[in-house]
């Protein structure tokens, strides 16, 4: 990049500041967990491997171990868990009876096993069942007499009014459903959220290095100038002042390296909490760890990024698919306590058949029976009803308000994102020139110096004015790899943050 190869002539000018690379640890993939998270690659051991620490390594490594993200996996697995346990209301049910009598008058007893599968469609319910009778029954219990071979029934339950199109059973299932769909969209955002700020710690730390090699190179020139000015003081050659004012700019530039290594080291830690391995226990990186930004590449130019436009990419944010389908629950939910105003009107028929020679209870069981009835209610006040139906509506109401709002927030933020893109790259070149016209002075006054024509004020001053653009052009391109860092998120470019 321009600014780098500007770093270099400067650097020739102000003293040798290479820095060998040294040993990282790779981004290793997370155990197995209950969502078969498969690791990208081959396997890596807990082991060092040589070599700087690459953007895409830090975003494998949090993709994989973070524990936010695994939560959100966790979260998804139990709104999964909940939708199976809705689906249970619809299961099979069978059940079983039996009833004799040990001593009395009456000897009747019977046995009966009946099999309950609840439907969808109007609420229904189908039910069959068998039961068998042997003895007497008192007259207040001769409907369980059956024939030798026993009775069959079949029949059906359904809902004509309240509980046709939705009941609590039913609603259960789709707003779990809805709610496994949303944990999903959580764990999209949780990836999202995590990879942006995995990728921001990473360029912190990058920058916050630079920063170190720029103070460390101009504490160097100092510390080499004082050798020189103490055996020109001690000849003779020049006055003590001289050694004293080079002193003073030894302190200064130690306590400004000093700052950096600080910062550096806070850099560090922050990454540290992205940076993971296989165990999942935090990584400090380490300075040898610290890569050649001349071999990560410049940041992709704005057209680049922008390729579908930014409305359409918002739409596919999923805050706002989580919205959608919070709004479909909210709706679901209105439409349940409609229901509950509804007056019940249930129907059932049910066919009966005994088999075998008839039994003690007679020829009138000795027939095959069809019965149809109605059951009717209705609460004549339903205020209970009401009251939920005008809360279920309001938070409708509610989340339809929130929805717009944060549309327009997300929207507010793409635009900001990529007016601080736009400045950014704009701001590097700026640097990147005042970078090069700060080491043609710097050269200059060390020129004038050493013919006796300049003034070791102003050499001072130049070096320091050359660092500064230096470290103005590292925060550019920091602000740079921020905003491109900030944009990528926000338009769910899964490939640049790791997640493809």
């Amino acid at each position: 990049m321009r600014r780098y190869r500007a770093f270099d002539r400067l650097g020739i000018m102000f003293g040798s500041g290479a820095i060998a690379a040294a040993a990282l640890i790779a981004a290793a993939p997370y155990p197995a967990t209950a969502q078969d998270i498969a690791p990208i690659g081959d396997p890596l051991d807990q082991t060092l491997t040589t070599g700087p620490l690459l953007p895409s390594e830090v975003l494998r490594s949090s993709a994989l171990t973070f524990p936010s993200i695994l939560e959100a996996f966790e979260r998804e697995a139990a709104a999964r868990a909940d939708q199976l346990a809705a689906d249970g209301a619809f299961d099979l049910m069978l059940k079983g009876e039996y009833y004799d009598r040990l001593t009395g008058f009456y000897s009747g007893g019977f046995g009966k096993v009946e099999a309950r599968q609840p439907l969808r469609p109007y609420g229904a319910e189908l039910f069959g069942s068998y039961r068998v009778s042997d003895g007497t029954f008192p007259t207040y219990e001769n409907y369980n007499y059956t024939n030798a071979l026993g009775e069959a029934k079949v029949g059906a339950l359904f809902s004509l009014l309240r509980n046709r199109d939705i009941d609590s059973r039913r609603f259960a299932i789709e707003d779990t459903r809805l709610a496994a769909s949303q944990a999903r969209l959580d764990v999209l955002l949780v990836q999202l959220n995590v990879q942006h700020e995995a990728l921001r710690s990473y360029w912190r730390w990058v920058a916050a290095g630079e920063e170190i090699r720029v103070f460390e190179e101009l504490l160097e020139i100092a510390e080499a100038r004082q050798i020189g000015l103490t055996r020109e003081v001690n000849e003779g050659a020049r006055a003590r002042i001289a050694l004293t004012e080079n002193e003073q700019n030894l302190l200064r530039r130690r306590s400004l390296l000093e700052e950096a290594r600080r910062n550096l080291q806070t850099a560090a830690n922050s990454l540290g909490f992205y940076l993971r391995g296989v165990d999942g226990q935090m990584v400090i990186p380490t300075r040898a760890m610290l890569p050649d930004l001349s071999s990560l590449g410049p940041i992709a130019p704005v057209q680049q990024l922008v390729a579908t436009p930014v409305s359409e990419v918002i739409q596919t944010r999923p805050e706002l698919q989580n919205f959608r389908v919070a709004l479909e629950r909210a709706t679901n939910k209105v439409a349940l306590r409609r229901n509950d105003l509804e007056p019940s009107l249930d129907a059932s028929v049910e066919l009966s058949r005994d088999f075998g020679q008839i039994g003690p209870g007679g020829e009138g069981f000795d027939s095959t029976d069809t019965v149809v009835g109605l059951t009717f209610s209705v609460p004549l006040q339903r205020r209970t009803a009401r009251g939920a139906v005008q809360r279920a509506e309001a938070e409708l109401r509610e989340t339809e308000l929130r929805q717009r709002r944060i549309a327009d927030q997300i929207s507010t933020e793409v635009s900001n994102i990529l007016a601080n893109l736009t400045a950014a790259r704009k701001l590097a070149d700026l640097a990147d020139a005042e970078v090069r016209q700060a080491s043609q002075m710097v050269q200059a006054e060390r020129t004038r110096f050493r013919l006796g024509a300049g003034d070791f004020f102003l050499v001072n001053v130049r070096e320091e004015t050359a660092a500064n653009a230096q470290i103005s052009a590292i925060r550019a391109e920091l602000a740079g790899r921020l905003a491109e860092a900030s944009f990528n998120a926000a338009t769910m470019n899964l490939r640049a943050l790791g997640l493809e």
